[in-house]
C-alpha cells in the first residue's frame, strides 16, 4: 500500500476532514482484479493514523502516555469495485467532537474519477492501557481538534 501525506481541510465547518492517498496494490487484489473486500479496513485504519498524524499525534506517542484506541466496531458499504493499480482518496471525517470515551470516524473511498467506491464507519473506544477500562479524550488530542468543533 502506498501513502501519500493527507491532504488537510474543513470547508464544511464543525467537522475534521483529511484525504489520504492510497495506491492499490496486486497482494490486495481477487482473481478478478478487483480489491478484496477485508483490504477496506487496512484502508482505513491507514487514513486514520494519517488524519491523527496530521494533527501532529501519532497512534504511537498516545500509547506510550498509556491510552489505547481499540477498535469496537466497524461497518463498510461497498458500492463500486476499486482495482488493482487504482489511486483511491479516503476521506476521513470526525463529524463530532469526541465528549466521552469513544470517537466515531467516518470514511469514504474515491477513485480517481472521484466516484464514491465504499464508505464505512469506524467506532473506537478511549481506554486505559494498564487497566484496560474506558477512559476519556487525551487532552492533547482534545486541544488538537476543537478548533475544528468551534
Amino acid at each position: 500500500m502506498t501513502l501519500f501525506l493527507p491532504t488537510f481541510y474543513n470547508t464544511f465547518g464543525d467537522m475534521f476532514i483529511t484525504e489520504t492517498k492510497i495506491r492499490v496494490r496486486y497482494a490486495e487484489t481477487d482473481q478478478m482484479g478487483v480489491v478484496y473486500h477485508s483490504n477496506y479496513f487496512p484502508y482505513f485504519e491507514s487514513a486514520r493514523v494519517e488524519s491523527m498524524r496530521q494533527l501532529g499525534i501519532s497512534y504511537a506517542e498516545m500509547e506510550k502516555t498509556g491510552v489505547i484506541m481499540p477498535v469496537v466496531e466497524v461497518q463498510c458499504r461497498y458500492i463500486r469495485p476499486a482495482r488493482y493499480d487504482d489511486l483511491l482518496t479516503i476521506r476521513t471525517t470526525l463529524k463530532e467532537l469526541p465528549l466521552h470515551h469513544k470517537i466515531e470516524f467516518h470514511q469514504e473511498v474515491y477513485n480517481e474519477q472521484e466516484e464514491l467506491l465504499a464508505s464505512g464507519r469506524v467506532l473506537l473506544y478511549f481506554m486505559d492501557a494498564r487497566g484496560a477500562k474506558k477512559t476519556t479524550m487525551p487532552a492533547s488530542l482534545r486541544e488538537k481538534l476543537e478548533p475544528f468543533f468551534a
